[in-house]
């Protein structure tokens, strides 16, 4: 039962869901079964109070008293109880959005000759759509939707009345085109990524009319427009800014989630440049990040990445911002998640004393912290081996790349970062041994030709 698929849900419950849950459990027009709200009671008392979850055995007892186990009636139980969750769930997701709601009950009335109850149900759609801060893609399939019922009634009840059928026309065109344009950018995102060769459809076409019709006015069109044109014409930064631009001004025309996939592609195609030697786009890309964190944009949940929270504290660092990183790093911490919070807070911690050349303190959080995550221990033996080879710790240091190589035999690490890893205790085992201008120069040529040498720029530095 621990592992079951519905514990894994009861878990993401908040207080609030929960006692909705339990009384939708407890609506015969939902469950009709005494056990399925018994066991909701027993699985959520558990879970707030941090008790052992009961296995089938002592759930069926605490169910079923004074009847032998049953192993198919705990199943069925449990079973039930996931399909209710799942309704409500699906329920409190669909009710929320009003405008659907409201449309579809105007359609409802429509289909049951209630002219007045449809008037006034769609009435109330159209004030709450036009009420919207959104003007995203799905504004205009919801506007598509609201027009259409208004036409159906009209066409029902007069033929001579004046139609709006270019109204349902010009949202359908709109909604098309934001999603396609935005389809686009995802799918020359996951290209880039994963080498995958996909077919636009009529994107040319689509791109074309955009342009003709001077349709970039819209939001919903011109931000996936210009990111489609900053990733396919990446020496052409006026796209780019174009996109920064709309990203941090019409943000509240967009939901969180697809405002942060923007904020993220913009951060991207940044990135790309910097992998390919052009550090330019490194400011932009800070402010990105700082705008996106204030809006909480990269937050899932009330919940930091630790990746966004490592990625944040590496771009800061390189662009010197270190009191703004120290502000980061402890104002994010408890967005967290619990069970890597106190490793990357310290080893973020380290990472910028390390910078401000506190190497003392920097090595003090270091070897007082546990590093479950093996890419982190790797990172974090890294940065220990440049302080003891800067504070001119030769001995230790010795110790130190003898304990890594050891380390990365022994753990089996992935065949990229084994090798970027060993070649770091490599060549740096080589930096100590070597003085002469001429054995050093050979040696930089040696780490430039080298395909995967993490630290890179560091250990050229000390050439």
């Amino acid at each position: 039962m621990q592992d079951s698929r519905l514990i894994a849900l009861l878990r993401t419950l908040s207080r609030t869901e929960q006692r909705e849950l339990r009384k939708v459990a407890a609506s015969p027009f939902f469950n009709q079964r005494q056990d399925v709200p018994a066991l909701l009671d027993l699985l959520l008392d558990c879970i707030n109070e941090e008790k052992p979850l009961p296995d089938k055995a002592e759930a069926h007892r605490q169910l079923y008293p004074d009847q032998p186990f049953d192993d198919h009636r705990v199943r069925m139980a449990m079973s039930f109880l996931m399909k209710i969750a799942e309704q409500y769930l699906v329920h409190t997701a669909l009710f929320a959005d009003e405008v659907k709601v409201k449309t579809k009950l105007a359609e409802v009335y429509r289909q049951r000759g209630l002219a007045k109850h449809f008037e006034r149900t769609l009435r109330e759609a159209q004030d709450v759509q036009a009420n919207s801060p959104l003007r995203n893609a799905e504004f205009f399939t919801d506007d598509y939707h609201v027009q259409m019922e208004q036409y159906r009634f009209a066409a029902a009840n007069s033929r001579t009345a004046e139609n709006n059928l270019q109204a349902i026309t010009d949202n359908l065109d709109m909604a098309y085109f934001a999603q396609k344009l935005r389809q686009a950018c995802l799918l020359l995102s996951h290209q880039a990524v994963y080498k995958t060769d996909y077919r636009f459809g009529m994107l040319d076409e689509v791109l074309a009319h955009v342009e003709a019709q001077q349709l970039l006015d819209i939001p919903a069109i011109s931000v996936y427009y210009y990111c489609y044109r900053a990733l396919t014409q990446p020496e052409q930064p006026d796209y780019f800014h174009q996109l920064k631009r709309l990203l941090v001004e019409e943000h509240s025309k967009f939901p969180p989630h697809e405002i942060a996939d923007g904020y993220l592609l913009a951060i991207n195609y940044c990135i790309r440049h910097y992998n390919l030697g052009n550090p330019a786009y490194l400011p932009d890309e800070f402010d990105l990040y700082r705008e996106g964190l204030k809006r909480s944009f990269f937050l899932n949940n009330g919940t930091l990445s630790r990746f966004t929270y490592r990625n944040v504290v590496t771009l800061g660092l390189k662009l010197k911002e270190f009191d703004w990183v120290e502000n980061f790093v402890n104002e994010f911490r408890d967005k967290l998640e619990p069970k890597h919070r106190e490793s990357m807070y310290s080893f973020n911690l380290a990472r910028l004393a390390y910078e401000r050349r506190q190497h003392g303190l920097a090595l003090q959080l270091l070897q007082k912290s546990e590093y479950a995550d093996l890419l982190l221990n790797l990172a974090n033996k890294a940065l220990m081996l440049k302080i003891f080879y800067e504070t001119g710790e030769l001995d230790a240091l010795d110790s130190h790349l003898s304990a890594m190589q050891k380390f990365i035999h022994r753990k089996k690490v992935m065949g990229y970062v084994r090798e970027n890893y060993l070649n770091l205790v490599l060549f740096t085992k080589k930096l100590m041994e070597t003085h002469e201008k001429a054995a050093l120069d050979e040696l930089r040529e040696e780490i430039l030709a080298a395909g995967a040498v993490s630290e890179k720029e560091w250990l050229l530095g000390e050439v």
